[in-house]
């Protein structure tokens, strides 16, 4: 005989196995939400772009006098009187520097003038005398003999008259020689006059570069040498961290066999202010314009350096990252070039980039959209 359940005993039964049912279920979710990996990170990511870069070439190099002129003496044994400049100084064409004592030239210069007006007196009666011989030449009271003596001696007064006006310009040319004046515009660079001395001649008293013009002579290897030419904008770092722009004049046609390097020279904007920037003797650097060529470029924040290599996350579509190593170039502002070892078409990971490891799970968001600036008002 079989036994049959009541109907009011049904109803637990069968809430007893749902309830179970449910328990299990929520157990499994939680199970498998608890086996779910986390991110690691929460990041955001740029795709590469593609930018028009400068060309530039550094170099290092000597700033120099464009021309350094030397101004000695021209006098010999004259005591230097007075000395009117200073290592510094500004002068113009024609400024007097130094001035040396011009009382023996003075003295020199008197007696050639008194030597000149006698030797003019001499020839002044020798050629009278000669023109009354030369009347009785052919009455015959003079002889040959005595009209060829009366004719050469007009003519070596008229010698002595010109070696005296000789002497003249000489000692007039000394006199002048007693200031020394500047043969150009420029700044005094050095200065050996001293007051009080006795100059030989050829002595240098003072350095002068011309026109404050300075020029920056820049090393190029023999590999680099081909893309200079004249006329390529260049600019010059001072020691102050100034930069001076600069336009190269002409290119060495030699290269030096010890160092195998040649010179470009690079016309500096004339400055004759003791605050200029750039100095002679100055060892600058500086950077040589090319032009510009198109380049992939990352921000600056994706790039990673690490045990002295670059690298970037490169996203996946499973939202792990791989840790790809690049060659890197040139820098513009925020942005920098991948030269090697990435395509152009992947996302990679921009903020956050320092904090990840090869493999690591990311949560990627969108870039937040710039802000407008807010106008400030002017006071």
């Amino acid at each position: 005989m079989k036994t049959r359940l009541r109907p009011h005993l049904l109803i637990p039964v069968a809430l007893l196995a749902g309830l179970a049912g449910l328990l299990a279920t929520s157990r499994a979710a939680d199970d498998k939400k608890a086996a779910a990996p986390r991110p690691a990170l929460t990041v955001t990511t740029a795709r590469p772009a593609t930018a028009r870069l400068p060309l530039r070439l550094a170099a290092n190099g000597n700033v120099a006098a464009w021309q350094e002129a030397v101004i000695g003496s021209e006098s010999n044994g004259l005591r230097l009187r007075e000395v009117r400049v200073n290592v510094g100084d500004v002068v113009k064409k024609g400024e007097v520097l130094a001035v040396f004592d011009a009382d023996v030239v003075n003295a020199d210069l008197a007696q050639a003038k008194a030597a000149l007006q006698e030797a003019e007196a001499n020839a002044a009666a020798a050629q009278a005398d000669a023109g009354r011989a030369r009347a009785l030449k052919s009455s015959g009271a003079l002889s040959e003999q005595q009209v060829t003596q009366y004719i050469t001696a007009e003519r070596t007064a008229a010698a002595r008259v010109a070696a005296a006006r000789a002497t003249l310009s000489q000692q007039q040319l000394r006199l002048k020689y007693t200031q020394v004046v500047a043969p150009d515009s420029g700044i005094i660079s050095a200065r050996n006059a001293t007051v009080g001395a006795v100059a030989g001649v050829g002595t240098e008293l003072f350095r002068m570069i011309r026109q404050g013009r300075l020029e920056w002579r820049a090393e190029i290897t023999a590999a680099e040498l081909p893309r200079m030419k004249p006329g390529l904008k260049a600019q010059v770092k001072a020691a102050s961290g100034t930069t001076v722009n600069g336009t190269v004049r002409t290119v060495a046609p030699t290269v030096d066999p010890q160092s195998r390097v040649a010179l470009v020279y690079v016309d500096l904007p004339p400055s004759l202010s003791s605050n200029a920037p750039l100095k002679a003797g100055m060892f600058a650097g500086g950077e040589f314009a090319l032009g510009e060529s198109g380049a992939l470029t990352v921000p600056q924040q994706a790039v990673v350096v690490r045990d002295g290599f670059s690298y970037v996350f490169r996203l996946n579509q499973d939202n792990r990252v791989s840790q790809v190593k690049v060659t890197t170039g040139r820098r513009l502002g925020e942005r920098v070039e991948v030269t090697a070892g990435l395509p152009a078409d992947v996302l990679v990971v921009t903020s956050g980039a320092g904090f990840l490891n090869d493999g690591d799970l990311v949560k990627n968001v969108a870039t937040p959209a710039a802000q407008p600036a807010t106008p400030v008002a002017a006071r």
